[in-house]
């Protein structure tokens, strides 16, 4: 059987909504096997129908029992919930480690939930490189929420911004996260701060700290603060005339009782409804699609040089000489892409 014909099977098991297709489907694109990228095409005018929301935050912050209660409220809506959890990798299998289909066990028989780790093998930001056309699948396939949980290493969870509608941060007390805090690419992804185990002392001084820092970044802070040349009237008229805009509420959960999780689903829901209102979503989405366009280039390209064409052998023949120091690492490569592109490459 042709990797056409597998696609195209899989694509009208796809379409009768069999889980089983869909588990095969996330494989195939995983692990990129022949059709993947025929299956992504296919599907593409069936994608954007759900909303994705990511959780992100440090390790030990409670993400997955976070997840869990959200997959609950969600499904009290009666609203249908994939969960794409990113686990560090496992270095002997390549596989996804932690395995929160385990840790999430209360859910993983409802009908209604479908919930897939995926390995980071190494991709940086926190998410897979496939991460993105995963998510693809599972809103095509049509879920309504799409919950994606990153592995948690700081600073460089901003990648969730660029795969999620809505971007969730979750901190917690008395973890060194003040020093998170005061990192500004960790504060822009947010769109919506949770405080989990509340409960625990310190919990209203990060919070204070980070509505701090909103202030600053917004550029919030002395705004409305009236001078001897514009009085306080002058500073209200100010404010009224300021165009409203999201601001970023710092909420408190303590995920493990479930306290706080109603006020996190109208929270999300209040910004998607918001960013569709306004145009932001569209906006969202439209940045998102150019980047992925962008990603899918140049693994196309770094596929046609070391895969499909003679770059390896071109690298190995060449190798001897640079280590020799006849000939640079750079005038190699330029070699490498010249036998790509025919000669075209311009040298800098």
């Amino acid at each position: 059987m042709t990797a056409t014909t597998q696609t195209a099977e899989l694509l009208e098991a796809l379409k009768e909504r069999k889980t089983p297709a869909l588990a095969r489907a996330i494989s195939l694109v995983e692990n990129a096997r022949d059709g993947y990228e025929e299956l992504l095409s296919a599907i593409h005018p069936h994608v954007g129908r759900a909303f994705r929301v990511g959780i992100t935050g440090p390790p030990g912050a409670g993400k997955s029992t976070l997840v869990e209660r959200l997959i609950h409220a969600y499904r009290a809506k009666d609203l249908t919930v994939a969960v794409i959890a990113v686990d560090p990798t496992s270095p002997f299998s390549g596989g996804a480690l932690l395995g929160d289909r385990i840790r999430m066990e209360s859910v993983t028989l409802d009908p209604g939930v479908f919930i897939r780790s995926m390995a980071t093998r190494g991709a940086l930001g926190g998410l897979a490189t496939t991460t993105r056309e995963v998510c693809d699948v599972v809103d095509a396939f049509g879920f309504d929420r799409v919950i994606v949980e990153t592995v948690g290493v700081g600073q460089s969870e901003l990648e969730i911004a660029a795969t999620a509608d809505a971007a969730v941060l979750v901190l917690v007390p008395d973890s060194g996260d003040e020093v998170q805090v005061l990192k500004a690419g960790v504060m822009e992804i947010a769109d919506i701060f949770v405080i989990n185990k509340a409960d625990r002392p310190g919990a209203d001084k990060l919070r204070q700290e980070i509505e701090i820092m909103l202030g600053l970044r917004e550029g919030n802070a002395l705004r409305y603060v009236g001078t001897h040349h514009r009085g306080r009237e002058s500073a209200q008229a100010a404010r009224r005339e300021e165009p409203k805009r999201w601001e970023p509420p710092v909420l408190a959960t303590v995920a493990t009782t479930g306290q706080g999780v109603p006020t996190l689903i109208e929270a999300v829901e209040a910004y998607a409804e918001r960013t569709k209102a306004n145009g932001d979503l569209d906006a969202r989405r439209r940045a998102r699609l150019e980047r992925h366009t962008r990603e899918v280039v140049e693994r196309s390209l770094r596929q046609m040089v070391w895969q499909d064409g003679a770059g390896e052998a071109a690298l190995a023949q060449g190798l001897e000489r640079v280590f020799k120091g006849t000939e640079s690492p750079y005038e190699l490569a330029r070699r490498i892409v010249n036998g790509l592109t025919g000669g075209s490459a311009h040298g800098g």
